[in-house]
């Protein structure tokens, strides 16, 4: 009898186990089918379409044929024209048509030019003609003068040579100073005098002290004194010790006595307990010792 009885708790207690555990077995199946159906949606390899739904598979269906519109209207090599009902099929046309004139217009690839009416073509060459005049006032690409008019060609040449004082000013590329007017000239070497003294107060590589006056000097030094002085309250790399003087070593001692106190007591950041005194070690607690 006791046998009986020991043998019905253990059904009832393995028929509750299984009843405790179906939500689980049920929602562990549910992300699967949830990707599944994103796979599927997304037009994914992984998709599995035997384990989609009637609903699901009305749904997946539908992304497909928006997805192929959308491949056909950008003319992706995806697109399936066979799948395209009347009016999507019109519409990919009106957007094949657009862009190929938008193309042409802009000088990009592919441009099917007999596909273009008379004064499309017109409009594409007049945009081309202006990109050409344009990227030879900028100096892009290959410019052929022989195609501009005489007054194209003047308005390039002026482009030409503010293009050559500005990179002199800036200091591009090379500088052909004897092809420069006597105020051209004055403000090229204003110009560089003044990226020299902005090099030297950043402590940037083009720094040529020689060519700063005097005041420019003791204005660069007072900059890389202060800029030095910060690098070594902040403990960057940038900080030379020996520019500091004995009042500026003695501050940054002192702060970095406390800071290293600090770190002692709180257990946090760098410590170094052999530079503390017996006093300042006492005050450290047990549980950061």
């Amino acid at each position: 009898m006791q046998d009986l009885v020991s043998g019905s708790r253990f059904r009832v207690a393995a028929h509750l186990a299984l009843l405790s555990s179906l939500p689980v077995l049920l929602l562990a199946g549910t992300p699967d089918q949830a990707a599944n159906l994103f796979a599927c949606r997304s037009g994914w390899p992984s998709c599995e379409r035997a384990r989609l739904t009637q609903m699901e598979l009305t749904e997946v269906t539908r992304a497909e044929r928006a997805r192929n519109v959308s491949s056909c209207r950008n003319g992706l090599s995806s697109c399936d024209q066979s799948r395209l009902s009347e009016a999507e099929a019109i519409t990919v046309a009106v957007a094949a048509y657009d862009r190929n004139v938008s193309n042409c217009t802009a000088g990009l690839n592919p441009c099917v030019q007999s596909g273009l009416t008379l004064s499309e073509a017109r409009d594409a060459a007049a945009a081309r003609r202006q990109r050409h005049i344009s990227d030879c006032q900028d100096g892009i690409g290959v410019c052929d003068p022989s195609v501009l008019t005489e007054p194209e060609r003047a308005d390039v040449a002026r482009s030409q040579r503010r293009r050559a004082v500005s990179n002199c000013k800036d200091g591009l590329g090379s500088c052909d100073h004897a092809d420069l007017t006597a105020p051209e000239a004055r403000e090229v070497a204003r110009a560089g005098r003044e990226r020299n003294v902005a090099d030297c107060t950043n402590g940037w590589d083009g720094c040529d002290r020689s060519q700063l006056s005097q005041r420019e000097a003791a204005e660069v030094d007072v900059a890389v004194h202060a800029r030095n002085m910060s690098d070594c309250r902040e403990g960057r790399d940038g900080c030379d010790y020996s520019l500091l003087s004995r009042a500026e070593a003695k501050e940054i001692t002192s702060a970095e006595r406390v800071r290293n106190q600090t770190a002692c007591l709180s257990g946090r950041g760098y410590c170094d307990r052999s530079r503390l005194t017996p006093s300042e070690a006492a005050k450290i607690p047990l549980g950061v010792r």
